[in-house]
């Protein structure tokens, strides 16, 4: 068990929670998360937003039973955390975006850590979080709110390489903007996941290569190899 440094709320039900201990992880991987004993079954799949000397942060969403649990932890409250799992995004050089959409945009932000150099598209339904987080950590931020589309301000072909993480419409876009140019796309599936090690099948997803088990061959595929549902 590990406790709580921070547990802030943000805005839109989102909340950035980190907690103390000695932890790895690569950009694009996740932790499984869990602060009960019996209910709810599962531990939560957290992606990793950052990791430093003190400790590791999340941002989650409040969606559900154990998302609302997490949001009432205090300083000092203790959980437990499993992990890093997945294959996470793949370091690429050259010129270089991250797209992400609603809580999409919580790996970016150690993506940007790591990679450095790049440009940020960040969409959010209401309100803009962690603005200034965002703009300490790339060339250039850009936001949209509302109505407003993120990939309705980006050009794909002044970059070499896409990574992008949020809700599936948005990803399937993104992947049909590349099409017919030279740049390449780098997803992060949010498909719903129960044991994070691939053992129950429950966030398996279609690609050319076959069905994919997103919490061990993911969460972060291709974009040109995945077959998004319509």
């Amino acid at each position: 068990m590990n406790k709580i440094i921070e547990n802030k709320f943000l805005g839109d039900d989102m909340y950035l929670m980190k907690v103390a201990g000695d932890f790895k992880g690569k950009m694009g991987q996740f932790y499984m998360l869990r602060a009960w004993d019996t209910y709810p079954t599962l531990s939560r799949p957290i992606s990793i937003f950052d990791i430093d000397s003190e400790g590791i942060t999340f941002l989650y969403k409040v969606f559900g039973e154990g998302t609302k649990i997490f949001s009432k932890l205090k300083i000092n409250d203790e959980i437990s955390l499993e992990g890093p799992y997945g294959n996470g995004f793949t370091e690429v050089e050259g010129k270089i975006a991250l797209v992400g959409g609603g809580i999409g945009i919580a790996p970016l932000y150690l993506v940007a850590k790591k990679l450095k150099n790049c440009d940020i598209y960040l969409g959010f339904a209401n309100k803009v979080i962690l603005e200034d987080e965002y703009r300490e950590v790339c060339d250039n931020l850009y936001t949209t709110t509302g109505n407003t589309f993120i990939t309705d301000i980006l050009d794909v072909t002044k970059y070499d390489y896409i990574l992008t993480c949020g809700p599936t419409p948005m990803m399937k876009k993104l992947v049909s903007m590349v099409e017919n140019t030279e740049t390449k796309i780098q997803v992060s599936l949010e498909n719903h996941m129960a044991c994070g090690v691939g053992a129950c099948l429950v966030c398996t997803c279609k690609t050319t290569n076959g069905n994919k088990k997103t919490c061990k061959d993911g969460p972060v595929f291709w974009g040109e190899d995945v077959i998004f549902n319509d």
